[in-house]
């Protein structure tokens, strides 16, 4: 059986991606960007932000009755995508229970409950900006709009497309009767899509900064998969290893709650990090980071290549022209260009022609220009404790022109 041309084509691209360069990126931005400790921070406020969220979809659906008929299905696929099947039950008992009576309390406990949503929000939006090193975020007012947006109408957008496919969705719960197993596999892609069509709104929407769909998609594919995995290797390890259960007995389900959220966590920001870094993945990047003083190290490589082109027709080079001139990723030399500009040593056109990415000129005279401090910012601080080593090597006296 002779295979088409477009799974061949697939089978050539898959081949050559840069699979070793992926995960030697993903060690060296879990490491350097501390998400093990950003997931933590996130599985807290999560665990939370729980209930807040319960609150607020219950809240949706009661104001809008139409929706009253998809809510227990919306619920149940909810709980039945994103968490284990042997602690969903037990979560989904709990979440009902506390939104239940939280949807009682009076104005001041609502609006802790929705701080504590707002929180969470805001945590996502601060890691995310932070993964694509993007420094100037949305103003306060309009990512709290945005994103409250979300909250409440997402449950709603949610629901009115499983409307759509309410009966087989309640069949394959068990409502309505069995399905043969090939509807029931398609309904199980339908979920993976789904959960990877969320992930990728949320990459390519979050960040201020200008994501491609399909490098969101990418991220998208690779959470989905990631939690599937995940989910099925906790399932066998607490069907074979009972640990949780015979020590915590009736309370088991919280430490494994907690762990699942930490894990997921972890796999959504790594795919954040896919996502970010798939153009100098595909690019294939020869360069990366090499330690101390690698900042110093690209300042300097940036100023190189700004002073060749100084004199001629373009006066100056794109981020993504310094980034394949230094062969280097574009995330990297963003922190370089912001300590830079601060120097006044560099800054950036603003182009006229529409879609023309702005170039970086160099501003410093090499001539006049201290090297100093740029040694201070991104190498060596002038303290006391190094001061004989300034004035031995005669640091504060060295020019930019003798770097160039």
């Amino acid at each position: 059986m002779r295979s088409s041309p477009w799974l061949r084509s697939l089978l050539q691209e898959l081949q050559h991606f840069p699979w070793k360069n992926t995960a030697l990126t993903l060690r060296e931005r879990f490491r350097d960007d501390r998400l093990g400790l950003t997931a933590s921070s996130l599985t807290f406020t999560t665990t939370l932000a729980l209930v807040p969220f319960f609150t607020v979809a219950l809240a949706v659906f009661t104001a809008f009755p139409m929706f009253g008929k998809v809510q227990d299905v919306l619920q149940k696929w909810l709980i039945d995508s994103l968490v284990p099947d042997s602690i969903s039950r037990q979560v989904l008992g709990y979440l009902t229970q506390f939104s239940s009576k939280a949807s009682r309390l009076g104005s001041l406990g609502l609006a802790v409950v929705l701080t504590t949503a707002l929180a969470l929000i805001l945590t996502i939006d601060r890691t995310l900006n932070g993964i694509w090193r993007v420094r100037r975020e949305r103003p306060l007012a309009q990512r709290v709009l945005i994103y409250w947006a979300a909250i409440t109408l997402g449950p709603l957008l949610l629901g009115a497309s499983l409307a759509l496919t309410s009966y087989a969705v309640s069949a394959s719960r068990g409502v309505v009767g069995a399905l043969p197993g090939g509807v029931q596999f398609l309904l199980d892609v339908i979920e993976f899509f789904l959960l990877a069509a969320g992930v990728t709104g949320l990459y390519r929407l979050v960040p201020n900064t200008y994501v491609k769909w399909g490098h969101a998609f990418a991220g998208g594919l690779f959470v989905a998969a990631g939690i599937e995995i995940a989910k099925k290797l906790l399932a066998v390890y607490l069907a074979t290893m009972p640990t949780y259960s015979a020590v915590y007995g009736a309370f088991a389900t919280v430490p494994i709650l907690l762990v699942w959220i930490y894990v997921s966590w972890v796999i959504v920001l790594m795919g954040a990090v896919i996502a970010a870094y798939l153009p100098s993945l595909l690019a294939g990047v020869a360069r990366r980071s090499s330690g101390q003083g690698w900042h110093f190290q690209l300042a300097l490589e940036v100023v190189q290549a700004l002073h060749r082109v100084r004199h001629s027709d373009r006066r100056g080079l794109a981020l993504q022209a310094l980034a394949q001139q230094l062969r280097v990723d574009a995330l990297q030399l963003e922190p370089v260009l912001e300590t830079l500009a601060a120097l006044d040593w560099i800054g950036q056109l603003d182009e006229l022609e529409a879609g023309t990415e702005a170039r970086y000129v160099l501003l410093a005279d090499a001539e006049t220009t201290p090297l100093a401090p740029l040694v201070q910012r991104l190498l060596l601080e002038s303290t006391d404790s190094v001061a004989n080593l300034w004035e031995n090597t005669r640091l504060s006296s060295l020019m930019l022109r003798d770097a160039l």
